[in-house]
């Protein structure tokens, strides 16, 4: 246990900002963008010296444990491993990147950004919490803020949005409390660790049926299955996978850029996250006996989102569907891993690859796809509202800066060898290929569409004959460059050295494999 309590500091850095910027003065608008913009920034550097500061042995750090409601079993416990620490750099990184990105927001501010940075300390609550309690209010403190930054300040159907998203989430989220009620009654704790030990020896389903076995479960496989479903589904909504997406589109279409952005390149990741800190180590027996079922949903939440993105007009709604595509991948390499397949060492390196590359591909993901909402941002942004295939046509001529940036952006998205959309991609599909060939193969469609995607979107926006209207469109100003440049930065150095990534989260892969005995 640390003396110095560094992710309880961290967590507190963006909700003391959030305090602060909201009782601000309502006539100081820049102020409060501006000082929103400093506590962001200090959070980030905070999470880049625990990163540099962490050891990569597999273990939990910086660990923080209390008792807090002793007579229920609650604790306050936080700690980092390399997947926590890796979603913690990502949220600290697209938080300030969203907020430089929402210049224009002139709206309350204040409200506006203090709502940023309490969904800042959400997201960081949410990846160091370990007691379920505990992390129970963070994932839902995240989603309050969301859903007011969309119903404030969304599009013309943001209030639809809104509250799709906030009913969708919330269903998944009550369905997930009632699973770990019933898992706290029969095992008498919340920690995620101890619940993971439990189910490694087998225990956790006789504890289950002892307690709540009776008239409506007459068997433990059942109880088991029924409580898994429950926790599942609190993270497939919030993926989402398909058939649970249908709240995506519309929320992020509606959403403004900066809350789209954030949407995308961090609270999406919670549930993926979810899958692999929770789910797969508490109910890995429950994620077998489902495991072609499971598989079907992760390649067609890759295959039908692909085809969706490219019937698309708006430029949003492409991104949206593209998001969910990416995510699958994700999902495809959490369950090959799942699988029994014996313990030969050729077996532990394909379900290695596959993990290392789900959360390489979480962090990579997060990143382009953040980077896509912001470019789509300042297209609507220049052109009054316009963000349809078809509205635009030879900008590269009058705004070669942002035409290139945005190829970089949308290459990287694709996975072009040398930009950090590649290297997740080839582990997970390194991995999964020889653990379930014929969901790899069937996946790989999806690649094809999205490329045929995003290749759509700079032949029909940047290239071709210039149309008049846009004849005076301005290319990216200074600002505007710097903003997007670190984001950028990385992009190439994620793709040209992941090494810097892979040796912080492999540990964390090897231990999460050898603990669930695959």
């Amino acid at each position: 246990m640390n003396s110095f309590p560094f992710l309880t500091t961290l967590t507190l850095i963006p909700l003391i900002g959030g305090v602060i910027v909201a009782c601000l003065n309502p006539e100081r608008k820049q102020f409060a963008r501006r000082l929103a913009i400093v506590f962001s920034l200090a959070a980030l550097a905070f999470a880049v010296a625990l990163w540099f500061s962490f050891k990569a042995d597999g273990g939990l750090q910086f660990v923080e444990r209390a008792a807090w409601i002793p007579s229920l079993g609650i604790e306050y416990f936080l700690a980092a491993d390399g997947l926590s620490l890796l979603m913690v750099l990502l949220a600290a990184i697209i938080i300030p990147f969203a907020m430089l990105s929402s210049a224009k927001i002139d709206k309350n501010p204040k409200l506006y950004f203090s709502l940023f940075l309490f969904l800042e300390a959400g997201l960081f609550g949410t990846f160091t919490a370990l007691n379920f309690f505990h992390w129970f209010l963070f994932w839902e403190l995240s989603l309050i803020p969301a859903f007011f930054l969309i119903k404030v300040w969304g599009g013309k159907e943001r209030t639809r949005a809104a509250y799709q998203f906030f009913i969708y989430t919330m269903v998944g989220s009550v369905a997930m409390l009632l699973s770990f009620l019933a898992i706290h009654a029969a095992t008498g704790t919340w920690d995620f660790i101890a619940l993971a030990e439990i189910a490694g020896k087998g225990e956790l389903k006789s504890a289950l049926f002892a307690k709540l076995g009776g008239t409506f479960f007459e068997s433990e496989q059942t109880l088991a299955m029924f409580i898994f479903v429950g926790v599942f589904l609190g993270f497939a909504v919030k993926v989402p996978l398909i058939p649970f997406h249908t709240w995506l589109p519309a929320a992020y279409a509606e959403a403004p850029t900066g809350t789209s952005m954030v949407l995308t390149g961090a609270m999406s990741k919670m549930g993926v996250y979810g899958f692999i800190r929770i789910l797969l180590p508490i109910f890995p027996e429950q994620m077998r006996e489902v495991l072609t079922p499971l598989l079907i949903l992760a390649v067609a939440t890759i295959v039908f989102s692909a085809f969706a993105a490219l019937a698309q007009k708006d430029l949003k709604r492409m991104a949206a569907y593209s998001s969910i595509n990416h995510l699958g991948y994700c999902l495809l390499g959490i369950f090959a891993a799942a699988q029994i397949t014996g313990v030969g060492t050729d077996s532990a390196t394909e379900k290695s690859a596959a993990l290392s590359g789900v959360m390489l591909q979480m962090f990579n993901h997060g990143l382009t796809a953040s980077a896509l909402f912001c470019f789509i941002g300042l297209i609507e942004q220049r052109s009054g509202g316009l963000r349809g295939i078809d509205d635009f046509g030879g900008l590269r001529k009058v705004a070669p800066a942002f035409c290139g940036l945005l190829g970089i952006t949308l290459f990287a998205s694709l996975g072009l060898p040398g930009l950090n959309g590649f290297i997740g991609e080839f582990l997970i599909f390194k991995g999964t290929f020889p653990l379930v060939p014929w969901a790899a193969a069937i996946s790989t469609v999806g690649l094809l569409v999205t490329a045929v995607l995003l290749l759509t979107i700079l032949q029909r926006v940047f290239t071709g004959p210039l149309r008049k209207e846009w004849s005076g469109w301005t290319d990216l100003t200074s600002r505007e460059r710097l903003t997007i440049a670190p984001v950028i930065a990385l992009m190439f150095i994620l793709g040209i050295f992941p090494q810097i990534v892979i040796g912080v989260i492999n540990p964390t892969v090897l231990n999460l494999i050898k603990q669930l005995s695959l």
